[in-house]
């Protein structure tokens, strides 16, 4: 189920401009239209298509969560490695930057960072992405410090593999699934955290999102139902589908052990 349901979002996202029968932002029909056979989900105050909105909002989840989930697995996985590995002084100091970063508020620290330097797609990334890694880290570091006085790991050190060797081609291949599972999580936060400050009016200007849309049906929410149900609808189905993808991985995880 959550592999179905998360295809799905990352397909329409992907596909967007082949998916969408009409530019997002362009008026095409008549305003606050029913949903009919022209328009699946129906128009918005301005007659612009909604169903072309959904698919538009979906390549932006996609592309705001897909890109901070690399950042954060990138991350998590370095300072996590690398501080269980290690260990010792250098275990204590990447372990106090990584709590450093876990009080960090990312909602309202994406808030103060587009007000000083404008709303955009590349700025938001950047703040998730670089926020969001700390409880990554912290998992990594327990699976590591669990792994490296395995019999597999010992054998590598009598070999005479480096630190590196050991890490790269021991090390990371297992805790690699235990990541998984916290970056489809950590997504799904993601998501929720997009569609707030859309919501807010915060996102991108120039790229559509759920929240977009959600906000934009407040003050019709009694003439025009669809306004603000498929947004929502949206958004419940793709946070479901990665919190149920990580529930997947969590048990396939928890069986193979």
């Amino acid at each position: 189920m959550g592999v179905s349901l998360t295809f799905v979002v990352v397909a329409a996202g992907l596909l967007a401009p082949w998916l969408a029968p009409n530019d997002p932002f362009a008026v095409d029909g008549p305003p606050l239209a029913s949903p009919s056979g022209r328009y699946p989900m129906g128009t918005d105050a301005l007659g612009r298509d909604l169903f072309s909105g959904i698919i538009f909002g979906a390549r932006t989840a996609v592309i705001v969560a897909g890109i901070t989930g690399i950042i954060v697995l990138v991350v998590g996985l370095l300072v996590g490695t690398v501080s269980g590995y290690i260990g010792g002084r250098v275990d204590d100091l990447l372990m106090r930057i990584t709590e450093f970063f876990q009080v960090i508020p990312r909602f309202f620290t994406a808030i103060i960072v587009i007000a000083l330097f404008g709303p955009g797609l590349d700025r938001l990334v950047l703040v998730l992405g670089f926020t969001s890694w700390s409880l990554l880290a912290r998992v990594i570091r327990s699976e590591v410090l669990s792994l490296r006085e395995r019999e597999f790991v010992e054998a590598a050190r009598a070999d005479g593999a480096s630190h590196v060797r050991i890490m790269t081609r021991e090390l990371l291949p297992n805790a690699i699934p235990a990541a998984m599972v916290f970056v489809g999580l950590i997504m799904a936060q993601v998501l929720l955290i997009e569609a707030s400050l859309g919501f807010l009016g915060l996102g991108d200007p120039n790229a559509m999102s759920w929240g977009f849309l959600a906000s934009q049906a407040q003050q019709f929410l009694r003439v025009a139902w669809w306004m603000s149900v498929f947004p929502g609808l949206a958004i419940i189905v793709a946070v479901l589908g990665l919190n149920l993808l990580g529930d997947a991985v969590t048990d396939q995880v928890g069986g193979r052990r």
